[in-house]
C-alpha cells in the first residue's frame, strides 16, 4: 500500500536504526553505554518536584490548561529574559508556552508556511528545524556554514538562487549537533541581512545555560531591533533536567507569536496546569539549579574530552551544549557516520549519534552526549580503546553490521 503523501518526503529514521542494534545488544546481555540520544539523566532538582507535587493536590488544577501557557507562566518567561539577556517582553503578546521547543518548532512552520515555500536552514541541524517544514509543505536550502565570515555570503547565494525568495532563515546556536556558538555581532549581521531582504528569523536558544568557557551565549533578540524579525525558542529540558515535562516556549515578534498561539488553539490545552506552575517557580529561582547542572555537563566535557583522547579518538572539547562533534577516526570515514556508529554498537558496547541523522554534511560526523557520569564515560573510552587497538591489529576483522546480513 503507498504512504501517505507527508510520510513519503520523511526519509528512513537514522536514529531509528542505532535504536534497535542497541535493544538487541542488551538482550544478549551487553552493557551498552548510550552517549547517543540528548535524553539528560539528571534528576529535575527537588524544589521543581515539590512544586509540582503540591500543586498537583488542588483538583482545581485538573481542569483544561491554557494552550499558550498560564499568565504566570509567561511572565515568569519573560522576566527571564529581562535578567538574563536584557531583553523586554511582553508576557501577554511576545511570549507563548509551547510543548518543548520541538513542537514550538513544528507547529511555527504549520503556522507561517504555505505549498513550495523556501526555508534557509543549517545542514547539520537538529531533525525538526528542517522536517517540521518539510511537513508542512515547504522546501529546505541548505547551509553548509558555520557561524563566522562566510554565514552572510552564503545566505546571499541563498537568496539569489532560491525561487520564492526564501521565508525564514534557522538559526540554532549553541547548535545541536555541533556545539559551534554565535557571537552578538555574528546576530547583527543576520538581523541586518534579514530585515534587508523581509526574510523571518527562527532562532532555537535551547543550549543557552550549557555552556563553559565563561560567556554565556547571547539571544538574537538582543539586537536592537531584531523582535521585527525573529522568534526565538527555549526550553526547561537541559537547563532544568526537565525532559519528559516537555516545557519550552517561543518568545519575540508579535505577528509570528499570534500565528502559533492561533495554531496550538486548535491543536491543544496546553501542559498539565501543575506543570506550568512548576516550570515558572524554576524560572523565578535563584539559578544555583542551573549553575549546578551546568557544571556537571562541564565536569563530563572535560574527562571525555581527556579519556577520548587517551584512547586513540581526538574529539575538539566543545565550548557549549551537551554534545561533543566529532570527526570519525581516520580509519573508519570511508564507512560513515551510520556504519561507524554501527560497529561502536558491535564492538565497543558504545551508542552514539550518527552525523548523517542531521543532515547529509554531517556523515563524516558523530554526536556524543554527555548524557553518563563520569565513571561510564571512562567506560566509554576503554572499550573504544579496545576497539581501535584490535581493528588496528586486524582490520579485516572489523566490519560494518550491514556486510553480515
Amino acid at each position: 500500500m503507498e504512504e501517505f503523501h507527508k510520510v513519503r518526503r520523511l526519509p528512513p529514521y537514522v536514529f531509528e536504526q542505532v535504536n534497535r542494534l542497541k535493544a538487541s545488544a542488551r538482550s544478549r546481555g551487553a552493557d551498552i553505554i548510550d552517549l547517543g540520544m540528548g535524553n539528560p539523566d539528571l534528576p529535575t532538582p527537588k524544589a521543581i518536584v515539590d512544586k509540582l507535587c503540591e500543586v498537583v493536590r488542588d483538583p482545581r488544577t485538573h481542569r483544561y490548561s491554557s494552550s499558550r501557557g498560564i499568565p504566570g507562566l509567561r511572565r515568569a518567561q519573560a522576566n527571564y529574559y529581562a535578567r538574563r539577556f536584557g531583553v523586554k517582553l511582553d508576557p501577554d503578546t511576545q511570549v507563548v508556552a509551547t510543548l518543548g521547543s520541538k513542537e514550538g518548532f513544528a507547529n511555527m512552520a504549520q503556522a507561517i508556511t504555505a505549498p513550495g515555500d523556501v526555508i534557509l536552514c543549517p545542514n547539520p541541524t537538529y531533525p525538526i528545524h528542517a522536517f517540521g517544514f518539510i511537513m508542512s509543505g515547504g522546501v529546505i536550502r541548505s547551509l553548509q556554514v558555520e557561524p563566522d565570515d562566510g554565514f552572510i555570503p552564503a545566505l546571499e547565494r541563498g537568496i539569489r538562487h532560491s525561487i520564492p525568495k526564501p521565508l525564514a532563515l534557522i538559526l540554532n546556536y549553541p547548535s545541536n549537533p555541533t556545539a559551534q556558538v554565535a557571537s552578538l555581532d555574528f546576530y547583527k549581521e543576520v538581523v541586518a541581512f534579514a530585515k534587508k531582504n523581509d526574510i523571518i528569523i527562527l532562532s532555537d536558544l535551547a543550549y543557552s545555560e550549557i555552556y563553559f568557557d565563561g560567556n554565556p551565549p547571547p539571544s538574537v533578540l538582543q539586537v536592537p531591533g531584531a523582535i521585527d524579525v525573529a522568534v526565538e525558542f527555549t526550553s526547561m529540558s537541559k537547563t532544568f533536567s526537565m525532559p519528559g515535562w516537555r516545557m519550552g516556549f517561543a518568545v519575540g515578534n508579535e505577528r509570528l507569536i499570534s500565528a502559533l498561539t492561533r495554531v496550538k488553539s486548535y491543536l491543544d490545552y496546553g501542559a498539565f496546569t501543575p506543570i506550568q506552575v512548576a516550570a515558572a517557580h524554576a524560572l523565578n529561582g535563584d539559578g544555583a539549579d542551573i549553575a549546578e547542572v551546568r557544571d556537571i555537563y562541564h565536569k563530563r566535557r572535560d574527562v571525555m574530552v581527556d579519556a577520548f583522547s587517551r584512547a586513540g579518538w581526538v574529539v575538539p572539547a566543545p565550548a557549549a551544549s551537551m554534545f561533543a562533534w566529532a570527526p570519525i577516526p581516520e580509519p573508519f570515514k570511508h564507512l560513515g557516520s551510520l556504519e561507524f556508529s554501527k560497529l561502536l554498537i558491535e564492538h565497543a558496547d558504545v551508542a552514539v549519534a550518527p552525523g548523517v541523522g542531521f543532515g547529509e554534511h554531517g556523515d563524516d560526523h558523530v554526536r556524543i552526549a554527555l548524557v553518563e557520569n563520569e565513571h561510564r564515560i571512562r567506560q566509554a573510552a576503554r572499550n573504544i580503546k579496545r576497539f581501535l587497538a584490535s581493528s588496528a591489529k586486524q582490520p579485516n576483522n572489523v566490519v560494518p553490521l550491514a556486510a553480515h546480513r
